[in-house]
């Protein structure tokens, strides 16, 4: 029991990234679903209980050569930032089982996010005038509301998940400031996720595809396209509580942009990120705590910015159904 909940908190970790969170192209080149929040263990679901995660994200990317990205209702060129949020979220795995799958929750609350952004030109703008040069702005402000709901399965080594999540609007978004937490439009994303975990080996493999249905901006006039994003990792247990592993991920945007506020036209954005990850898991007394660092690296971009994105998760079961056995971990048997 000790090492199976090892084994869940690991699980939790990346897994309740059901919720969404924010980070990509379109509108202000960021996009409802966050790229590269699951990972290792995206498809493992753990026993009916309830669990907690802590995602802290930062960002540091840029778009040069002269090239104009629309953001807060503004066009702005030559954009650099750096980012960083805090998101927490609850997961309820229920012990409902619908078509043999098990039934959860997932809501990630509002928080405080800090995006630094500067633009060598901008335009347009009611706080900066017709024409800004080098403008900075720099606002602490709040995110947006999301919620998600999975059904997860087990087969031997195989486990899955299919579910849907969604952002509700709720942040302090702020017509023509460049630094939003919040990216003020409804969403929608349907995901399924697969991980193949080989306990004898210690073998970790694990992908998430997903689609992001978006809606309006009604404070621009701005409806970002529909997304397609894919991510990918594998990863290895050195010990059993260490464990080692790549990353990636690919988007593409596959419709145009539209509304008056869409004046770059369809702007459909592309992106593929690579990168490493290390999990340790830890206890206090007998409460299992799973740590874990991402960072990836993207290339091949296509209007939005291009930059390095890093996670630190920390995730930890606040309650478990000590009825339900929890599967055989062979890390525990290899270790």
């Amino acid at each position: 029991m000790r090492y199976g909940f090892r084994l869940f908190g690991v699980a939790a970790t990346l897994f309740l990234g059901v919720a969404g969170e924010s980070a990509d192209a379109a509108e202000g080149g960021f996009g409802v679903y966050l790229l590269g929040a699951r990972g290792p263990m995206a498809g493992f679901t753990p026993p009916p209980g309830v669990y907690f995660q802590d995602d802290t994200y930062f960002y540091s990317g840029k778009i040069g050569g002269g090239r104009a990205l629309p953001t807060g209702g503004l066009l702005v060129a030559n954009v650099s930032a750096q980012s960083w949020f805090n998101l927490p979220t609850t997961l309820w795995v229920t012990p409902a089982k619908i078509l043999g799958g098990d039934l959860a929750f997932s809501a990630t609350i509002p928080t405080f996010g800090a995006p630094r952004v500067n633009a060598n030109l901008l335009v347009n703008s009611p706080r900066f005038g017709p024409i800004g040069l080098n403008v900075t702005d720099d606002k602490t402000n709040l995110s947006d509301f999301q919620v998600g709901s999975f059904l997860g399965w087990h087969s031997g080594n195989f486990h899955w998940q299919l579910g849907v999540s969604g952002i509700i609007p709720s942040g302090s978004y702020v017509l023509g400031q460049l630094s939003n937490a919040s990216l003020n439009r409804p969403a929608v994303d349907v995901s399924g996720t697969l991980t193949w975990l080989d306990p004898a080996i210690g073998v970790d493999l694990s992908m998430a595809m997903g689609v992001t249905f978006n809606q309006v901006n009604r404070a621009t006039d701005y409806k970002t396209g529909d997304e397609f994003h894919l991510e990918w990792a594998t990863s290895k247990y050195i010990t059993k509580e260490f464990t080692i592993g790549l990353v990636g991920y690919y988007y593409q945007q596959f419709t145009g942009d539209s509304g008056s506020g869409a004046r770059l036209g369809a702007f459909e954005g592309r992106v593929i990120a690579l990168g490493g990850t290390v999990g340790y898991t830890f206890e206090v007394g007998k409460l299992p705590i799973s740590t874990r660092i991402k960072v990836y690296r993207e290339f091949d971009v296509q209007n939005r910015m291009e930059g390095t994105a890093g996670f630190f998760t920390v995730s930890l079961p606040l309650g478990v159904d000590s009825s339900v056995k929890p599967m055989a971990s062979a890390i525990k048997a290899k270790f």
